[in-house]
């Protein structure tokens, strides 16, 4: 059985990484695609855990190379996927988590409308500036200018959720992990199952709470954070 794609796209500041390495603690055989990107490393990240760096002129030839399943440049930097990270997940019999934005995730789509698509929404716009300041403090960024970029990118991204087939609110931290973790076990389940995971009882579970983060029907928690910034809903 081919290893299944999920996609995982948020604004920045959203949680998404917290969210993706607690997924990585909790559930087995799920294998993460470092990016590539040309931006410089910022605080504790190391090359090869959060992404893998390279300079645009290296970026740029690998990307007339084809060797990019995707890539986009945001805020003045390339981001991508090497096309090679999903073959070497199949190889070893495991699922692939993309962590791309809406970009990004557009391409794969396109390409590969079976992947499994999730947007991790923040719940409300005072939450986000707050992260993204606390996120800007950690990284030494004190131009209010980039803070200011980045609400903006996250109303432009919030607009795309629609496209996606999962949206997970992402105010209280452990439901959200509770959430994802069960979209990831249904679909597992759905393709075939990947080692009779769990009981009947537990499939009824998965199924209860990824039901609650479908967008169409989007909840109504969904569209009052999708509300809280100014959207609205494309049903």
């Amino acid at each position: 059985m081919a290893g299944i794609l999920f996609i995982i796209s948020a604004p920045s500041g959203s949680g998404k990484s917290t969210l993706v390495s607690q997924l990585r603690s909790l559930v087995d055989g799920l294998e993460f695609s470092v990016s590539y990107t040309t931006r410089s490393p910022r605080g504790s990240e190391q090359e090869g855990r959060e992404y893998n760096f390279t300079t645009r002129e290296n970026f740029e030839r690998m990307v007339a190379a084809g060797e990019f399943l995707e890539w986009a440049e945001v805020f003045g930097n390339y981001y991508g996927t090497a096309a090679g990270s999903l073959k070497a997940a199949e190889a070893q019999g495991k699922d692939m988590i993309l962590d791309i934005d809406v970009q990004g995730a557009g391409q794969v789509l396109r390409k590969m409308p079976e992947a499994v698509s999730i947007f991790i929404m923040p719940p409300n716009p005072d939450v986000l500036k707050t992260r993204l300041q606390n996120r800007s403090r950690a990284e030494r960024v004190t131009d209010a200018s980039v803070i200011r970029l980045r609400l903006d990118q996250a109303f432009h991204e919030i607009d795309r959720l629609w496209d996606y087939q999962f949206a997970i609110v992402n105010d209280v931290l452990d439901e959200a992990v509770a959430q994802l973790r069960a979209i990831v076990l249904l679909e597992r389940m759905r393709h075939g199952g990947r080692g009779g995971e769990g009981t009947p009882e537990d499939h009824a579970q998965w199924k209860k709470i990824a039901a609650r983060c479908v967008t169409r029907p989007p909840s109504a928690r969904l569209l009052l954070a999708v509300r809280n910034f100014g959207q609205s809903s494309r049903d």
